[in-house]
């Protein structure tokens, strides 16, 4: 790690560098990173830097009261000079083509908008940000963000409203003003994700992106008790069938067949652990797929997801 600065109450942002002076690999707005923590539990974070600095990559952690152990850890233990096990870029978030968006954020899920604000004022895309937050002390990058609307040449396109002295963000609004050519972006705590999905699929007008670093909330088990029931894999590439017992993972499956699989977060968030599907139902449970893209029924996050048929046959 090369520098850790605090950019609002609770709110580190760390630029990271090779150890050997070697130039990082090249991201899109809308990428993130896996950092490894030292009890080898693995967090993911936004990259909210400059996509052609291929000298640092730049995170911004928030302390969270609740901390899993990633956040608290960074906070407590990362200085100057600590070095840091990372994986390279990946991006389940990315800008799609457009002409018109509205951005929602949340607290720190303001991270990933920042490359991205700086890419549509490239492209000329009309742009509006909504970033919301306890107070403006704990809302990170606001400078930034300022110094952002003056190069897209229009203040009103960053609308900062902290909730002690404006409220929740004005969901509801936002989607209404949608059109056909909209792209809706959000990042932020779940509440924000549900209360846009809902207003999303109320009006049904233009196209919605979320990004979640933390497992969507389940119902619990479908009624067809999918959750718990065995079912059977098939390796296309070989032929062989493995079970997977109930509470099984797929993914723990294939590992204990000799498979090695990648992998990183475990929890559905993250997609290094896609796979094609060939044949069967799957019960999906990740926290990545769109509602197209689960009905298309092509592929699945092995680390969560399950069968809703007696068998699938996946591309491996």
């Amino acid at each position: 790690m090369d520098e850790a600065t605090l950019a609002a109450q609770d709110v580190l942002v760390i630029a990271l560098t090779d150890p050997r002076g070697e130039a990082l690999e090249r991201w899109e707005p809308g990428a993130h990173i896996d950092i490894r923590l030292p009890d080898g539990e693995i967090r993911q974070y936004s990259l909210c830097g400059d996509p052609d600095d291929s000298r640092s990559w730049r995170i911004a952690v928030l302390r969270e009261e609740n901390s899993r152990g990633g956040s608290r850890y960074i906070h407590e233990q990362v200085v100057t000079g600590t070095e840091i096990a990372v994986g390279q870029p990946r991006n389940n978030f990315p800008l799609v083509s457009g002409v018109s968006y509205r951005l929602l954020a949340g607290g720190i899920g303001i991270t990933p908008f920042l490359p991205m604000i700086r890419e549509l004022t490239r492209r000329g895309a009309d742009w509006r940000l909504y970033y919301g937050g306890r107070s403006r002390s704990r809302m990170a990058f606001l400078p930034e963000l300022a110094g952002l609307a003056r190069l897209a040449g229009r203040a009103d396109r960053v609308h900062v409203l902290p909730e002690d002295s404006d409220g929740l963000l004005p969901v509801a609004r936002v989607v209404d003003e949608l059109d056909a050519d909209s792209r809706l972006y959000c990042c932020g705590p779940e509440g924000l994700l549900d209360a846009t999905e809902k207003a999303f699929a109320a009006r049904g007008i233009g196209s919605l992106h979320l990004e979640r670093f933390r497992p969507r909330p389940q119902n619990g088990a479908d009624g067809d008790g999918a959750e718990q029931r065995a079912f059977e894999v098939v390796l296309a590439s070989s032929g062989r069938t493995l079970t997977v017992g109930a509470g099984q993972s797929l993914l723990d499956a294939l590992g204990r067949a000799g498979l090695d699989v990648t992998s990183s977060c475990r929890e559905g968030t993250c997609a290094s652990c896609e796979t094609t599907v060939l044949e069967g139902e799957v019960d999906h449970r990740d926290s990545v797929l769109s509602e197209e893209e689960r009905a298309s029924n092509t592929t699945m996050m092995i680390c969560v997801s399950r069968a809703r048929s007696e068998r699938l046959t996946l591309d491996i």
